[in-house]
């Protein structure tokens, strides 16, 4: 396990969409142990891998819920809204007020291409959220409707 450099605002990487997981194999898991260790050692809520420089549909969440691997992760439902500040490895020193679904439930594989369904609500559904934009090229930033230097 290694922890990866954060990409940060600014390297097209971040802005791109990602492509699908297809291969469920060694260099997956090995990207998921590096991936859970550099959040850790972040202290972040959850990072995507475009942020570690990787193009593929797959994110990591770990909030007071867990510690969750979403690989190929679709939200399938979601409902009421809450508003709150967010921030982001990617965008260093800046924060946002950013709504987001108060509930959503997510189809996803995990690290052996088994289908699992996540429920999330609350300060989880959020990281969920803000973790799936990564995936399709969209910051918080995109989304507030305020922003400020923390």
């Amino acid at each position: 396990m290694a922890i990866r450099n954060v990409v940060q605002v600014g390297d097209d990487v971040l802005r791109q969409k990602c492509f699908a997981v297809e291969e469920f194999d060694e260099r997956l898991h090995a990207l998921l142990d590096d991936m859970k260790e550099t959040v850790k050692a972040e202290q972040g809520a959850g990072l995507a891998a475009p942020q570690v420089g990787v193009l593929r549909r797959l994110a990591v969440v770990d909030v007071d819920e867990g510690y969750f691997e979403l690989i190929n992760p679709v939200i399938v439902q979601q409902k009421g809204e809450q508003t709150g500040w967010e921030g982001c490895l990617s965008v260093r020193g800046k924060s946002g007020l950013v709504s987001r679904p108060m509930k959503v439930k997510v189809t996803y594989q995990d690290r052996y291409g088994e289908k699992h369904l996540l429920q999330a609500k609350g300060f989880f559904a959020r990281a969920v959220c803000h973790e799936l934009d990564h995936l399709d090229g969209i910051l918080y930033v995109d989304k507030a409707t305020e922003l400020q230097r923390d």
